[in-house]
């Protein structure tokens, strides 16, 4: 499309480069700036152009483009009005969406950027109009329609305006009623009573009393009868008639035409076809209530203005005053429109509109203007966070047919591919315990075992009455969250359940569960000691990418692998793996590029192999719908611009993440419907309401109102949790406000016990409660959470033999070197590595201390001879004492403790790795001696500031100054 410096005003130079709302009116058929203390104002003589501007999370910017035509404005203003959008839009890259909205019609993405509503005033600027803030009060009626967002019109003042279907607001000088119609539903009474809070504050100064009459009660209620008495007294409401305006049409039979030179011709066809549309035309398609106007990207700046007109003399010829025009370019149509063909293939290069901005970008620069907003912002690199605490109790069940299996503490993290899993995860919210359970499905899992373990799960879950938050995870699509549970994932190949071992004999396919003294080989990925995983994959060269570490074993003969691409943390977490796969065993590393024949002979060969990254499914902007579910059929409508208080407590929503789906589930939803939420997400998932090619085994999570955890309200602007504690409907809670003049500040509740379901207690006692908590299973307790500087200094005084199966090793530096020799069959001795971080603690007058971490369950084998009984309990007695020593270490490293009065050290003495350590500290907060200049200048903020960060972002900062 040609532009030239004729073709835009100049009103709109520099608009679209921020995210926000813009607002011009149309004076003397040009575009006026209105300012933003003017918003939402609109007078019912003028035309207004509203631009929106969205920043998304991949750093671009969306625009949509709204022309506002008041019901007395004059037909040369409305086209002005559609003129110049079309002109905006080609200031901005020509690829906004552009809506026509007209008084009283408006759509909801419009009135969504006005909450909760717009009333227009009369006047406008061609008749002079001048608003006189000393009027006095008239009393007014309002109609208020709407669900979701609210269509408010001023109606007459009289009996005759009212009905029994609509909610009116009669607005006097002291006091404002809300009458609702017994036809109404609760959700359009409480949206209405948005509005009535928005009239009392802008008209009123807040200061005025706030009536709801309900239709029906006669003058028997003192506020129904003062109500009444502005009309004149009771008397019973006419039927409500259908006015012109009110006419439907018909969306189904959808008609094409194709503009040339000013007029539209049908495009004969039995149905749509993306292949119908030329890049050099433009199009409109005629759906009744909705007509677009579609524009082909070789298309010029007057092709598009004329196949606007075309449209607008389209619906007026035709007297369809309500009929909305949406104006789209090639590559970007919105949803609805694409929904319309058989089946719609982008056949555009996002890459080329991408370049296509930027010639217009770079042309309009070389004319003068300020065009930041037209180039792509670089999307912000942020590692995804969990927005869970990762140090909660955690339980895990084997699903077997019908029944589930409580795992032991050293096997809650192993996995099998072929099977199911149900875990319960409870952890300390803002204001309450937190409970998750969820369901894992493997891979190669049967649906028997699947609806089972959905069912065993749901059952837990209503139980505790709802209140813990449900997820559904299927391998290979995990969220953030399932792995920072899990700390240290590994995934083997085919499964233990009786329903996987039949499902191999019934197909005659080979089972290939793993074998730990076979062939196997495991992909090593994640971003940190608190997020890795390890997954079983094909023993062949093709599973190799050199993005990844790996492990090879083949009963005692064990390989790591590193690719040229995998960073340092990929290695240090491939060590931390390798300590729960195959502890006690010598290592031989490969090197990409320089593989010994015996690791290719493992792997039946040299073959080619992948070096990309695999990526998780992307975070895109939520969207939120609203969801009613009836006799198998799901029905979704997309709230824009939403916040917490869309939510009603009636309903179902889904907040669409794209990588993850949450149902949210009100209060008030009856116990049939809220045991359909699962059933709802998937049908969403099928549906892809927004033609965005979801995942049938995106993560789905179920979130009850007053249940939300902190991944799920962070969708949200703003969050109120005291909302969900109020009694009532959404109409109730909302007059409470409106009356009070606030939310109503609950009692906290209290923290909840959640419910143990393998006959132990799944919660330590309060002197265990601190900023670490405990896994517990049958045999013993596991620790979770510890630090790795804890684990390293731990690590100091265990069995030199040994490895530690629940306390990997440090990832800045390993507490001992591993051989790299490939032909080593022996064990470095480890002794001198001990001595070195042994010797931080010789000039110390301290006495030795016994080992403070349990000893690992799988370091060494069993012997044949059983210990004497007297030998076994002391041995207990000694791992109960171990495990309340770490519990108490470990709650000493949480706390935030005072450092005034400590002596300060520099840097260089305080790392670990030291020549010359300082003794006599408390090594587990070396960075406590730091002084407040070094501290700042090393962790680039306060000691104040640090120690009010989680524990696992404090670890990670350590890490990255080496204090570990």
């Amino acid at each position: 499309m040609a532009v030239s410096m004729r073709d835009l005003d100049p009103a709109f130079q520099g608009a679209g480069q921020k995210a926000g709302i813009e607002v011009w009116r149309i004076e003397n058929f040009r575009p006026v700036s209105v300012p933003k203390t003017s918003h939402g104002k609109f007078f019912t003589g003028d035309s207004y152009i509203v631009l929106k501007t969205t920043a998304l999370k991949n750093g671009a910017l969306r625009h949509d483009i709204h022309y506002w035509l008041g019901k007395d404005t004059s037909q040369d203003e409305a086209g002005t009005a559609a003129v110049k959008t079309v002109e905006l839009d080609a200031a901005l890259g020509g690829r906004a969406v552009q809506y026509r909205e007209v008084q009283g019609h408006e759509t909801e993405k419009f009135l969504s950027y006005f909450k909760p509503c717009i009333i227009p005033q009369e006047g406008g600027v061609a008749s002079g109009f001048k608003h006189v803030e000393a009027e006095e009060h008239k009393i007014r009626l309002f109609v208020c329609r709407g669900k979701h967002v609210v269509h408010v019109n001023e109606v007459p003042f009289a009996r005759t305006s009212l009905n029994h279907d609509d909610i009116f607001i009669l607005d006097t000088k002291s006091k404002i009623f809300q009458f609702n119609g017994s036809n109404s539903s609760i959700q359009e009474r409480a949206k209405a009573l948005e509005v009535v809070q928005y009239i009392k504050d802008t008209y009123h100064d807040g200061k005025c009393e706030v009536a709801a009459v309900e239709d029906g009660k006669l003058m028997a209620d003192a506020e129904s009868g003062e109500f009444w008495g502005f009309f004149g007294g009771f008397a019973p409401l006419p039927r409500k008639t259908a006015s012109e305006e009110e006419k439907t049409y018909d969306s189904d039979s959808a008609k094409l035409f194709c503009v040339e030179k000013g007029q539209a011709n049908p495009v004969e066809g039995e149905s749509l076809k993306r292949a119908t549309l030329e890049t050099n035309k433009c199009y409109i398609l005629d759906c009744g209530r909705e007509v677009f106007v579609w524009m082909g990207r070789n298309t010029s700046l007057d092709e598009r203005k004329s196949a606007s007109g075309v449209a607008e003399e389209m619906i007026r010829s035709s007297d369809r005053p309500r009929s909305q025009i949406i104006r789209t370019i090639e590559g970007f149509e919105t949803v609805p429109f694409r929904s319309k063909f058989d089946s719609w293939t982008q056949e555009t290069n996002v890459a080329v509109s991408e370049d296509g901005r930027g010639r217009v970008a770079a042309l309009l620069q070389r004319q003068g203007l300020n065009v930041r907003g037209l180039m792509k912002a670089a999307p912000p690199k942020e590692e995804p966070q969990p927005h869970i605490d990762c140090t909660g109790n955690l339980q895990v069940w084997h699903v077997n047919g019908q029944e589930k299996i409580l795992l032991k503490g050293v096997d809650q993290t192993k996995f099998y591919s072929g099977d199911c899993y149900i875990f319960q995860y409870s952890y300390s919210g803002e204001e309450k315990e937190e409970v998750l359970i969820g369901t894992w499905f493997g891979k190669q899992s049967v649906e028997e075992e699947r609806a089972s373990a959905v069912s065993m799960a749901s059952k837990m879950i209503e139980s505790m009455k709802f209140t813990p938050v449900q997820a559904c995870i299927y391998e290979g699509k995990e969220p953030i969250q399932f792995f920072v549970i899990m700390q240290s994932f590994i995934v083997f190949k085919g499964g233990l359940s009786s329903g996987y071992k039949t499902h191999v004999t019934e197909k005659e396919i080979p089972d290939d569960t793993y074998n730990e003294n076979g062939l196997a080989l495991f992909r090593i990925q994640g971003s940190g000691p608190e997020n890795m995983q390890a997954i079983q994959v094909d023993p062949v060269a093709s599973s190799l990418n050199s993005s990844y570490c790996y492990i090879l074993h083949n009963g005692s003969t064990v390989f790591t692998w590193s690719g040229n691409l995998a960073s340092s943390v990929d290695q240090e977490l491939m060590e931390r793996q390798l300590d729960l796969i195959k502890p006690n065993l010598q290592t031989r590393a490969q090197k990409e590029g320089s593989e010994s024949e015996q690791f290719w002979e493992l792997l039946g060969g040299k073959s080619e192999y992948g070096s990309q990254k695999i990526t998780r499914e992307p975070e895109s902007d939520p969207h939120l719908f609203s969801c009613t579910f009836s006799k198998g059929i799901l029905k979704v409508t997309e709230i824009y611009n939403f916040t917490q208080d869309d939510l009603m407590t009636e309903d179902i929503f889904i907040l669409d993440c794209h990588s993850e789906i949450f149902v949210w589930v009100g209060q008030e939803v009856d116990t049939k419907t809220k045991l359909q939420a699962l059933t709802i997400g998937v049908k969403f998932i099928e549906k892809d309401f927004l033609l965005e090619k979801l995942s049938r085994e995106a993560p789905i999570f179920i979130v009850m109102e007053g249940s939300e955890p902190p991944f799920f309200t962070r969708s949200f602007a703003s969050w109120d949790s005291s909302k969900s504690t109020m009694h009532g409907n959404s109409f109730q809670r909302k007059l409470t406000i409106v009356k009070h003049g606030g939310t109503p500040v609950a009692d906290k509740p209290k923290r909840r016990t959640p419910v143990s379901y393998g006959g132990r207690t799944s919660v330590p006692d309060k002197s265990q409660q601190r900023s670490r908590s405990m896994s517990f299973s049958p045999d013993r307790v596991r620790v979770r959470g510890r630090s790795p500087a804890f684990n390293a200094l731990a690590a100091t005084f265990e069995n030199p033999n040994a490895r530690n199966l629940s306390t990997p090793p440090p990832v800045v530096r390993k507490l001992y070197p591993r051989s790299v020799t490939p032909d080593s069959a022996i064990l470095a001795p480890k002794s001198s590595a001990i001595s070195s971080r042994s010797a931080l603690f010789e000039q110390s007058a301290t006495p030795p201390r016994e080992p403070i971490i349990p000893k690992s369950l799988k370091v060494s084998p069993k012997t044949p001879e059983s210990p004497a009984p007297e030998s076994n309990s002391k041995e207990k007695e000694k791992e109960k004492e171990n495990s309340m020593n770490s519990i108490q270490e470990d709650a000493k490293e949480g706390e935030a403790e005072e450092d005034e009065g400590l002596p300060t050290y520099p840097y260089d003495r305080l790392k670990t790795t030291s020549t010359d350590p300082v003794s006599d500290i408390d090594v587990t907060r070396r960075e406590a001696y730091l002084s407040s200049e070094e501290f700042k200048e090393k962790f680039g903020m306060t000691k104040e500031a640090f120690y009010k960060l989680p524990k696992w972002k404090q670890n990670k900062f350590k890490m990255a100054v080496q204090l570990f």
